[in-house]
């Protein structure tokens, strides 16, 4: 095998491979670090390379048993410890930080037989929808590589499109999975709150709203992985019920008749591109043709209400980054401040001002948006809405140095105008790659589903799969 075959094989596939005896792992790691080495000085969605390291573990007889023994595989510079590396979230601050552990999450990925073979970019601290960090460098997209890959998972979003590997490790606090996969042309689905732990490290980031997880190439490969990942750690503040059945099971199995209500506007006011608007209701006329009822409906709440509380509450994610990493190297968080990323630093000086008293109100009012949500799918199987508010922008567009964080934070709810919902109410949501612009750059569709639902979504995402396949889309960087 070459670097060239690797494109079209899915995780699950090349895991086959090497079962059955028609490769070698040895030559499978060989081969996607070529491709890794052909494809990544043209995207930079891979940072750190681990080659070495999986040419040891190989040698050791690790990565020999599971359900994907052998299989490269990358991790995000994010949450996800991997032993010996530093984990830098992007973020200078970081950069020398080397973990002595593997995050629960890692140790089931190498109890899966997966083999770290790198880990990918983010935008510092995960803040931002896109991945153009000061540390790394952008991650640019396969399909234009003047866009952004989105993020904060955007590298290895970029990494899987570009045909380095078919899977890669995500995290999703704001739409961190659903974003890049939309942008990407790629599957992936954020699951329910707690479903998989962030252990032990980490009981949650912030009010329960990131979820790890990965972006694919197929569906299958995503369920599959949350069969192999999910399930709490002891002590976790939040857990998921355990499915019934397997998730993979669930992939190719008749969803039924469902009822999915439709969203086609931003119900923060935003503008929403007439491609994405476009993209939705030829999502849904397909969903009808497949025999679901489809209604163009959408959750009543205080939009003015959700725009000022959020704005507060993602103002916590850089102040805390900020005071943890001043705890742990015993200097001043406004001193750190001054040596993180426009973005962040705006973030940290509007976190600072907010009393601990509001942000347990706002949480409270959270909590009750997501009774709202709850409400709403009581009636409907799953809701159907834009991933994104904008098709992939331009490298640059949520640049806070060039304007203004203010601006960037409009720009950031405007992009971000159907992600966050999710993440604040802990539901499971996905992005399925079924539309693509008239210049050729993808945009994805999104499928939220009720808590713990995960099951309804792959069914329907399986089906959809198979009415409009993707797999056979090749990205410029990709095809090249």
């Amino acid at each position: 095998m070459t670097y060239l075959d690797l494109p079209h094989l899915d995780l699950i596939e090349q895991a086959r491979l090497i079962r059955d005896g028609e490769i070698s792992a040895a030559d499978l790691l060989d081969a996607t670090i070529a491709r890794i080495e052909a494809v990544n000085p043209v995207l930079n969605a891979v940072i750190l390379p681990l080659y070495d390291r999986a040419r040891a573990a190989l040698a050791r007889g690790e990565a020999s048993s599971g359900p994907f023994a052998g299989v490269p595989f990358l991790i995000k510079d994010l949450y996800c410890h991997v032993s010996g590396t530093p984990t830098t979230g992007a973020s200078r601050l970081m950069a020398g930080a080397v973990v002595d552990h593997d995050s629960e999450l890692m140790a089931r990925y190498r109890r899966a037989g997966l083999l770290p073979v790198g880990k990918t970019n983010l935008c510092e601290f995960g803040t931002l929808g896109t991945t153009e960090p000061a540390l790394f460098g952008p991650t640019r997209n396969p399909w234009d590589i003047t866009r952004s890959s989105g993020g904060s998972s955007g590298g290895a979003a970029a990494a899987v499109a570009g045909g380095m590997v078919p899977a890669a490790h995500g995290g999703d606090g704001a739409g961190s999975i659903r974003i890049p996969a939309s942008c990407c042309g790629l599957f992936g689905l954020k699951p329910t709150r707690g479903r998989i732990t962030m252990g032990p490290d980490l009981g949650d980031s912030l009010g329960g709203i990131v979820n790890e997880h990965v972006v694919t190439m197929t569906v299958r490969d995503s369920a599959a992985l949350l069969d192999a990942t999910h399930g709490p750690m002891a002590g976790d503040p939040y857990s998921a019920s355990p499915p019934p059945e397997s998730f993979l099971s669930q992939v190719g199995r008749e969803p039924g008749r469902l009822r999915i209500a439709v969203t086609d506007r931003s119900l923060l006011g935003t503008d929403v591109d007439p491609e994405c608007v476009a993209a939705v209701r030829d999502t849904a006329r397909l969903c009808a043709e497949l025999g679901h009822e489809v209604e163009v409906t959408a959750p009543v709440f205080d939009a003015e209400q959700y725009q000022s509380a959020y704005r507060r509450f993602w103002s916590m994610t850089a102040t805390r980054s900020l005071w943890s990493i001043g705890r742990a190297t015993n200097r001043s968080p406004v001193e750190l401040a001054g040596e993180v990323e426009p973005f962040n630093r705006h973030l940290f000086e509007r976190g600072s001002r907010i009393l601990a008293a509001d942000y347990v109100t706002d949480l409270g009012w959270f909590h009750g948006f997501s009774r709202i949500l709850g409400r709403f799918l009581d009636r409907y199987d799953v809701w159907l809405t834009p991933t994104l508010g904008s098709p992939p922008p331009k490298l640059g567009h949520f640049d806070a140095g060039l304007h203004g964080g203010e601006a960037v934070m409009d720009r950031f709810m405007q992009f971000l105008a159907f992600t966050t919902f999710a993440n604040m109410a802990g539901l499971p949501a996905m992005s399925v790659p079924l539309s693509w612009t008239a210049e050729g750059l993808p945009v994805g569709s999104q499928f939220t589903g009720r808590v713990g639902d995960e099951a309804t979504l792959f069914r329907l995402a399986g089906q959809l799969e198979a009415a409009r396949p993707w797999r056979h889309r090749r990205p410029p960087v990709h095809a090249a």
